[in-house]
């Protein structure tokens, strides 16, 4: 069963930025928004959910991904910016009406997660990367598009790891813990509390923590 994982942040934070120590072959991106990468790309497999759409016709943008990850040969994926998913969901149905449609809308989301745990190879790490809202009470949480979804489901639940990017004025770097501000949660001695803003540290650490294959290009070259 594969394994994903929740980086969350809000915009500017550095979700994106911290896949830039990947090794092209060790990651495959799939961009949802269309949005290029903020740092140069090194040669990293990126691929736009809208064309694999437009040349996949009559498949939704859950369905592509799925198929696109089972074709590959990857180790782990990025999905940049997972949210984006129920956004542009959420537009596809803004004639629809009734309730139901948000039921819809939150089981389709759900079950791209489900399909990752439960279709993808045991060694195989999707990190969703994710933009957050301020609550009422004064904590970030993943966004949704609004409380008829959130009643239908709570993101994080379906998570062990949960990552939140912040940035100050020196550096970016991930909280590993709630601290009472966010959703963040990782598993017992996996992470120090605040960790530096790069996905290939991350996925090495979680891969050794767990005992995963290693994700290392140049260790399979040899």
């Amino acid at each position: 069963m594969g394994l994903p994982v929740l980086i969350e942040g809000e915009s500017g934070s550095g979700k994106s930025r911290s896949l830039k120590n990947f090794k092209p072959g060790e990651i495959s991106i799939f961009n949802v928004a269309g949005k290029p990468l903020p740092f140069k790309n090194n040669g990293l497999a990126t691929l736009s959910v809208a064309k694999l759409v437009k040349a996949n016709k009559g498949k939704s943008r859950y369905d592509v991904i799925k198929a696109a990850m089972l074709q590959s040969k990857s180790k782990a994926f990025a999905i940049d910016d997972s949210q984006y998913l129920m956004a542009f969901d959420s537009f596809d149905k803004a004639k629809e009406l009734g309730y139901g449609k948000f039921t819809d809308m939150a089981v389709s989301f759900e079950r791209l997660i489900e399909f990752v745990i439960n279709d993808l190879p045991s060694d195989v790490i999707v990190y969703f990367l994710h933009h957050v809202e301020l609550t009422d009470g004064g904590k970030y949480k993943a966004k949704t598009i609004g409380k008829m979804l959130d009643n239908q489901l709570t993101v994080e639940g379906l998570f062990s790891i949960v990552l939140f990017c912040t940035a100050d004025e020196n550096h970016h770097y991930f909280i590993t813990q709630s601290r009472g501000i966010s959703t963040a949660k990782s598993p017992e001695d996996m992470f120090d509390d605040e960790i530096e803003n790069d996905l290939k540290f991350v996925d090495t650490k979680i891969r050794e923590y767990w005992n995963l294959t290693p994700n290392d290009i140049e260790s399979e070259e040899k």
